[in-house]
């Protein structure tokens, strides 16, 4: 049987990095086991873990944001920084097929080590194709956030479930109509995501919403 096709456009180094920075994670999120739907403790437990976006939902990520043509995107969580290489590759390709112009990706990471080895990663991807279109702010994100954000094509949200909400309020005013949100784990934390997904499908907000099938769950939603 054939391998799944792979929409990433890019160079055979970059591919290799992303498929052993998968493995990598899954070997350690498949150790920790039942730990990951512990709440208690659970800061302290993942600060040092390798926990990435599954390889299947990046490659939909970047999919996605290749078809909308995303130039800016906010990523709510880069963590080490393997998600971000998507949408990075994602952007640069969207900016390369149209022309020019300028775009980047928001990457918001809390903990200073998992900064630097982000950083260290997209250095070995590269400067032309991934990092010069990542824009990493290290911090307290709502903090991080206030200022300086173009209008966003896409948003993905990955992160500890009580600064989500917030995080996404605080990124709508800039959100373009059309803009896409896509929230991890949206089934196996829906409980955690409770007040972030009640947000999205209220039809107050102005959301269009899709649960897709992936393993855990990834919700798409469209700001209209």
């Amino acid at each position: 049987m054939s391998s799944p096709p792979n929409p990433v456009v890019a160079p055979s180094h970059i591919l290799a990095l992303l498929d052993r920075l998968h493995k990598e994670s899954t070997t350690q999120e498949a150790a920790l086991g039942t730990y990951l739907g512990t709440p208690d403790g659970f800061d302290d437990l993942m600060r040092d873990k390798f926990i990435a976006l599954d390889q299947d939902k990046c490659q939909f990520v970047y999919q996605l944001a290749r078809a909308t043509g995303a130039r800016n995107v906010a990523e709510v969580g880069t963590s080490f920084g393997v998600s971000t290489i998507y949408l990075a590759l994602a952007v640069g390709s969207n900016i390369k097929t149209s022309g020019g112009g300028e775009g980047t990706v928001i990457a918001t990471e809390k903990e200073a080590t998992k900064a630097e080895k982000a950083r260290r990663y997209w250095k070995e991807a590269g400067e032309e194709l991934v990092t010069r279109h990542v824009d990493l702010r290290e911090g307290d994100l709502l903090e991080t956030l206030k200022e300086n954000v173009p209008i966003l094509d896409l948003v993905l949200i990955d992160i500890w479930a009580p600064v989500a909400l917030p995080a996404l309020k605080l990124l709508e005013p800039k959100m373009r109509s059309g803009a896409v949100v896509l929230v991890d784990n949206s089934i196996s934390s829906a409980a955690r995501y409770a007040e972030l997904l009640a947000h999205l499908r209220s039809p107050a907000n102005g959301y269009t919403n899709l649960t897709l099938p992936y393993s855990k769950g990834l919700e798409m939603s469209i700001k209209l």
